[in-house]
């Protein structure tokens, strides 16, 4: 397997790889974020108007704050037929595209940008300083020969935006913040794209932060909440995630290290940390199947709500106790 942050010999031969394929599937994360739609409708976007035939998956679909980023339609929850080149966006392992990948053996590229990734296809397309993968796309796109057009700098904008929570995560560089200026001049309105991605909620999705916020604790700098399937059936709520609650968390004052616990239908709960510069939780989300960065990360953890419990907090105390010494 190759390995790269974006080394010319490496992008040499993805451009040559890609030359020579016509059947493309793109594929995102379950569960995905504004950076795996933007990433998977950019890069797919840029491949389809090179006349490539392109198959975008994500299996959980699109969130509905992302469903109007140009493309959105194109998506689809899994692949058909042959394909002579596969990249998976945004994830750090192979697990996280969940289902899309079971025909393919490897993967021939991962593009990503987790400190976690665990170079998982056999071209590993992987920059650990950008702060998205939009990011590594955007960068990707020209060094392919790729055209850069107003939707697609719409769909990099908006992983940019959402990953960087609006422009103010710790990793924030000013060669982002170029790139977005740069995105902008393409036309793409920054101001919508951060209004629809980070601030719009449905009515469900504010009641259901209503429903983890009555279940809120907190401990020694540690604050999390839970949100259960029956919390989600009776507001109506459709999605699997936590509807960004996890930010709500994290601006309690005096918490260092924020937690949301969300109970899944197959036996499982989603798990999602937030921490303050100083604590290094892609530690802990590695350590249970997942990955991430620093300062935020996730994992799906086997097991019931109380189980899930009974081993998360112990271990993000330990860490909340090492770090917090150092």
């Amino acid at each position: 397997m190759l390995n790269s942050r974006l080394e010319p010999e490496a992008i040499a031969l993805a451009r040559q790889q890609l030359a020579a394929a016509q059947q493309i599937l793109v594929v995102a994360h379950v569960h995905p974020d504004g950076d795996a739609i933007g990433s998977l409708l950019g890069l797919g976007l840029a491949l389809k108007n090179a006349g490539k035939s392109v198959q975008l998956v994500s299996e959980d679909g699109i969130p509905g704050p992302h469903r109007q980023i140009p493309g959105s339609d194109l998506v689809r929850q899994k692949f058909e037929g042959p394909v002579d080149l596969s990249i998976v966006v945004d994830c750090s392992d192979r697990e996280r595209a969940g289902k899309a990948l079971q025909k393919i053996d490897m993967p021939d590229w991962n593009i990503d940008h987790h400190i976690t990734n665990l170079n998982f296809a056999k071209l590993n397309l992987v920059d650990p300083k950008a702060v998205a993968t939009a990011e590594v796309i955007a960068d990707l796109i020209p060094a392919f020969g790729l055209e850069m057009t107003p939707d697609i700098a719409t769909a990099l904008l908006t992983g940019i935006i959402t990953d960087t929570i609006g422009f103010q995560t710790s990793n924030l560089t000013s060669k982002a913040l170029r790139l977005a200026a740069d995105l902008m001049d393409m036309g793409v309105n920054l101001p919508m794209l951060y209004r629809r991605s980070l601030v719009q909620r449905s009515f469900e999705a504010v009641r259901l932060w209503g429903a983890g916020l009555s279940q809120i604790e907190r401990d020694q700098g540690l604050v999390w909440a839970t949100l259960t399937l029956t919390d989600r059936q009776v507001i109506g709520y459709s999605g699997r995630d936590d509807a960004d609650l996890i930010q709500v968390l994290f601006s309690i004052e005096d918490a260092h290290i924020a937690i949301i616990f969300v109970e899944q239908p197959n036996q499982s709960v989603k798990v999602s940390w937030r921490a303050h510069p100083g604590y290094d939780i892609s530690k802990i989300a590695l350590q249970f199947g997942g990955g991430g960065h620093p300062s935020a990360a996730g994992a799906e953890v086997a097991g019931t709500l109380a189980e899930a419990y009974a081993a998360v907090i112990p271990a993000t105390r330990i860490l909340l106790e090492k770090d917090g010494n150092e």
